[in-house]
């Protein structure tokens, strides 16, 4: 039994971190003035985002390979998910805008707030019944494993995140400045865009539905020239890759599932990311 015990914590514990880095995020932000080292503390929140994704997949896989799946992981999964992903990037978007209570744009900003950690929300509980679900109904399992239905709240975090970021990165500030209330109205928008796809039906392709058939050297010699494009923009160009990267991710996402929408339910066209109907 106490070994047992041990192999069932080992999942709750990558939970558990990937909590802390959420909860760092928001304790972090707050502490900074307002004006002052927005900047740095954007960079440390997209980095810990980013470390608390990664632990997100992490945790599951590791529960799945060392069969130490249960029903306290999943709640607690969800949970630390709630907090890290569907609170973190509201509380970053106003605490980095500092609008003046009381005006029109305040109230617009907290509202695209409010929305994105609802919908989040929404979006973790509809996974949790579907993944309930799906337990004793192999089909729907092998459809989940194909793809999400609805923006998953990582990528979503992480594409709120990384256009806050970006705006306000002196990269941008030096090519393209935009006034205060310009950048509230973008980010509050993506808010309010993102939160509507979290909670849409539309279909976003899952990494477990990826299959390489190109001979090993090639895969081995593409995967090293990507690799270092990567930690050369992370290292020079971080904003700028943490935007393209999951912004990618959320338009290819949009284009499968518009193809389809236009290709009409009687062709075959990526028929599996036809949009599911309502329950």
């Amino acid at each position: 039994m106490p070994i047992m015990r041990q192999v069932y914590l080992i999942p709750n514990i990558i939970t558990a971190f990937a909590l802390s880095c959420g909860l760092f995020v928001i304790f972090k932000i707050n502490m900074v003035e307002p004006g002052s080292g927005i900047f740095h503390a954007l960079t440390i929140s997209a980095l810990l985002l980013l470390v608390a994704a990664f632990a997100d997949l992490l945790d599951g896989a590791v529960a799945r390979a060392i069969r130490a799946e249960s029903e306290f992981g999943f709640i607690f999964d969800s949970l630390a998910d709630a907090v890290s992903f569907g609170v973190a990037p509201s509380v970053l978007l106003l605490k980095t805008l500092s609008l003046e209570p009381g005006t029109g744009l305040s109230f617009y900003a907290m509202l695209g707030c409010m929305l994105y950690s609802i919908c989040g929300i929404l979006r973790l509980v509809r996974y949790n019944v579907k993944s309930t679900q799906a337990k004793a109904n192999p089909e729907m399992l092998t459809e989940q494993k194909k793809h999400f239905t609805g923006l998953p709240i990582p990528a979503s975090a992480l594409a709120a995140v990384s256009a806050n970021f970006l705006l306000a990165s002196p990269l941008f500030e030096k090519f393209l400045p935009l006034s205060l209330e310009t950048k509230a109205i973008i980010l509050s928008s993506i808010m309010i865009v993102l939160g509507y796809f979290m909670v849409s039906r539309w279909k976003f392709p899952s990494s477990k539905a990826l299959h390489f058939r190109v001979p090993s050297f090639q895969l081995v010699f593409l995967t090293v020239i990507l690799a270092i494009f990567v930690f050369y923009g992370a290292l020079y160009f971080f904003p700028v890759m943490l935007f393209v990267i999951t912004w990618t991710y959320v338009v290819i996402g949009w284009l499968l599932s518009l193809i389809r929408l236009i290709a009409g339910k009687k062709s075959k066209t990526l028929e599996d990311y036809e949009p599911d109907q309502e329950d």
